[in-house]
């Protein structure tokens, strides 16, 4: 992307102009061999250029009459806030559309554009050379597909962590939950009760297996899967109970897995949000029959793309693993025992895997230290409403969401647009199964809570971020809501 940017003299004006139309900002910035700053060139100069003379074919462009010898730069360790301040202000009237960031002897490092600046994303990735060494290892092993000895050590590693269980890898977060749905036979003719408040692969795996998802609403205290409406929805076709540990706040298993004992009905965990999360004290991942993780990037920790599978029996495990693989006979070649899928993790992947499990202490650390800041400085305004907290459960810390009491869902919106303009990236929360109408049909009754937070509640972001960072994202959230509510009182 620099090199759009950037062009060394001599140059033809008609090279010049290629260049500018490349970058589509307006000008170019002229450097030496080594990338060094000389000095910039807009559109408007060789416009006025042109107009004194100059051959746009021919003339070699002369720095001494065209070049702007003084161009704006700043360092390329200079913080988002103040590149966003010039990139957004105007000054001396000049609104810059693009800041060249050069180090110490002027060699430039990066081009910032309000377009691809490095805002403050919702969530970052932080891999790392033990990360890449692992995945290196794994493509020079020339086991790159689903074979290869970082899957069986990833799944071996992850049960470890949790302290039990029979963990099997996966694609995705979503085909782990089609995966212990599919293991425990649950298909066409059955139910599954789960929340109205998720991400909608949840409820996406139950239709995918033929199954008939009953939804339910939330509750208040904490957000997750309201036990008394399961006892309402309890049927003769019901197989198991979904429970979502919704931001990685853990929902009240004991309670589910006592009604699940009495009615003999599986209990499957969505816990893609919940990895490093605790339920009296105990890891979350061994509190069902089955309990499904998430390695998207924006998750605890990642593998891109994968999940995995921990089932509470080995014969369940099995099963899953031969469900995963096509069905496929482990003895004999391209034999089927029973009808399959392809939800396989690569090897490399299992590679990045088993490093991030590696960190997740570290990662842990570093998001209670980013969640507790925001804490100490939002907890004094009282139309802020937070994550729920109980002296039974322990958070993931996932992602830091709040709920902004009375704020219509259209404001809400508006507000989300307002920060990424100022370089800050947030999240609504997740939209109600109630109100999208592909899954209306299951969703019967009231859903008061789960719609209050899917709402009114935002998501800040949650990684890489030190207090200075959060002082400026706090500042802009408080701003934004103090206009609206400055608005609504007139």
């Amino acid at each position: 992307m620099i090199n759009n940017f950037i062009i060394t003299l001599p140059a033809k004006i008609e090279k010049i102009l290629e260049k500018i139309n490349l970058n589509k900002n307006g000008l170019v910035f002229i450097v030496d061999k080594n990338k060094k700053l000389i000095g910039s060139v807009s559109d408007g100069d060789i416009r006025r250029s042109i107009l004194s003379g100059y051959d746009i074919k021919k003339t070699i462009l002369d720095k001494s009459k065209i070049v702007n010898t003084k161009p704006f730069f700043l360092n390329y360790k200079t913080d988002i806030k103040t590149i966003l301040y010039h990139l957004q202000n105007k000054r001396n009237n000049i609104k810059y559309k693009c800041i060249p960031l050069v180090d110490n002897n002027r060699i430039i490092k990066d081009i910032s554009t309000i377009e691809n600046l490095r805002k403050y994303p919702i969530a970052n990735l932080d891999l790392g050379d033990q990360e890449f060494s692992k995945a290196f290892d794994a493509i020079k092993s020339g086991w790159i597909s689903s074979k290869g000895s970082y899957v069986d050590q990833f799944e071996k590693a992850f049960s470890k962590y949790l302290g039990g269980g029979y963990s099997v890898t996966t694609s995705s977060g979503a085909t782990a939950l089609e995966l212990a749905l599919k293991t425990f036979g649950i298909g066409k003719g059955d139910e599954v009760i789960l929340p109205n408040f998720s991400f909608a692969a949840s409820i996406n795996s139950i239709i995918n297996v033929g199954a008939t998802p009953v939804v339910v609403d939330v509750e208040a205290s904490t957000w997750t899967i309201d036990i008394e409406k399961i006892k309402k929805k309890i049927s003769k076709k019901t197989k198991a109970i979904m429970p979502v540990h919704i931001y990685g706040q853990p929902c009240k298993l004991d309670e589910i897995n006592k009604i699940a004992k009495l009615k003999k009905i599986y209990v499957i965990e969505d816990a893609a949000e919940a990895l490093g999360g605790f339920y009296k004290g105990k890891k979350i991942g061994l509190g069902g029959d089955c309990a499904c993780f998430s390695f998207y990037a924006n998750k605890i920790i990642t593998t891109g793309e994968g999940g995995m599978a921990v089932f509470r029996k080995k014969k369940n495990s099995e099963t899953a693993s031969l469900i995963k693989n096509h069905g496929m006979s482990s003895k004999v070649f391209y034999y089927h025992t029973i009808t399959g899928s392809n939800f396989r993790m690569t090897n490399p992947q299992a590679a990045i895997g088993l490093a991030q499990l590696n960190r997740i202490n570290e990662f842990y650390k570093e998001r209670k230290k980013i969640f507790d800041y925001y804490n100490k400085n939002l907890n004094k305004f009282n139309f802020i409403e937070f994550l729920p907290k109980n002296n039974w459960s322990k958070n993931s810390l996932w992602l830091y969401t709040i709920i902004i009491k009375d704020l219509k869902k259209k404001y809400r919106d508006i507000l989300i647009k307002k920060l990424l303009a100022k370089g800050i990236e947030t999240r609504p929360g997740f939209v109600s199964f109630n109100q999208m109408n592909i899954y209306k049909k299951y969703c019967k009754g009231s859903f008061t809570v789960s719609k209050k937070i899917s709402d009114q509640s935002i998501s800040l972001p949650t990684t890489k971020i030190n207090y200075s960072d959060q002082d400026y994202i706090i500042s802009q959230l408080l701003n934004e809501i103090n206009k609206y509510l400055t608005f609504k009182k007139l």
